[in-house]
């Protein structure tokens, strides 16, 4: 019992990772109708931007605050110098230009900084909490939940209590309408993608510490884990992404707690294709995604 109570709450630590990763392809999903395959190569670029002021000032949290802005920039330099160029007739065109980007990041990334890992330190203690002689949450486990529940919130907020955000789903789902009603379609559009950007540096800030630390190519499993999740709960879910990100990082503990961490990955993938096959609009999708 005690080893499943461990393993239950790091998988529900290590889900919230995902969630907040995952919200960040909901909202560009959302914004746009496109999943950005590039979202964590971008994020791993504004990681390393992150720690570099914080090894250059000593303060971690300004470089956080510097990773959200760096997010925010790159996401809005990459829809307007890239992505608004991309013909859109064809959703794989926009996925081939994604994962050209990915390559494109990864590479300029390990030209700078080099193709080691380096470490990552958290900003709060990862020693677990004992109660009864258990290992449960640590105090960056509550900073993880807080973080991804704040997300959570804002994001709601945006797309059902805003203009703002109904302008941004307008966009997306009828960009000719809109346009005909006023809404800056171009302008909504960068914004989604900036703010998707932003949520992807957070996600990145929250995950790397996690992992094996800094690396060109550090989100590339967790982006993986993070589309399933998205994908189960729903890409036009917040709350969906969220849940799938917790089930995501259960089912993850578990099995690598007990039929070991190599098993892992080859579950995600099977879970990802079992959702796609049965279920492709998200365990928890009130209605069936729409395409245009």
């Amino acid at each position: 019992m005690d080893r499943f109570l461990f393993l239950t709450f790091d998988g529900l630590s290590r889900g919230a990772v995902y969630a907040a990763f995952a919200l960040a392809l909901v909202l560009i999903w959302r914004a746009t109708r496109i999943v950005n395959f590039a979202q964590g190569a971008m994020a791993v670029a504004t990681a390393y931007v992150a720690y570099s002021v914080a090894d250059a000032t000593g303060s971690y949290w300004l470089g956080f605050i510097v990773a959200l802005v760096a997010g925010l920039l790159i996401g809005a330099g990459v829809e307007r110098v890239v992505m608004r160029f991309v013909d859109h007739s064809s959703p794989l065109n926009g996925v081939v230009v994604a994962l050209g980007l990915v390559l494109i990041i990864q590479g300029v990334l390990g030209m700078i900084y080099g193709n080691e890992f380096r470490p990552a330190p958290a900003p709060f203690s990862r020693d677990a909490f004992n109660i009864g002689g258990v290992a449960l949450l640590s105090r960056y486990d509550l900073f993880v939940f807080a973080a991804v529940g704040a997300v959570v919130v804002l994001l709601t907020l945006l797309f059902t209590r805003t203009p703002t955000g109904l302008r941004m789903r307008a966009a997306a789902f009828a960009p000719d309408v809109s346009r005909l009603l006023g809404v800056p379609v171009g302008g909504m559009l960068t914004l989604g993608w900036a703010l998707a950007a932003a949520v992807g540096s957070l996600a990145g800030m929250l995950v790397i510490p996690t992992e094996l630390g800094l690396h060109p190519t550090a989100m590339d499993i967790v982006f993986i884990s993070a589309f399933t999740a998205a994908v189960l709960g729903g890409l036009d879910s917040p709350i969906g992404a969220v849940l799938g990100g917790l089930i995501v990082g259960l089912l993850l503990s578990y099995i690598s707690g007990y039929l070991g961490a190599t098993v892992a990955p080859m579950a995600v993938l099977a879970l990802l294709v079992v959702v796609l096959l049965s279920r492709p609009d998200g365990l928890f999708s009130r209605s069936k995604a729409r395409t245009a």
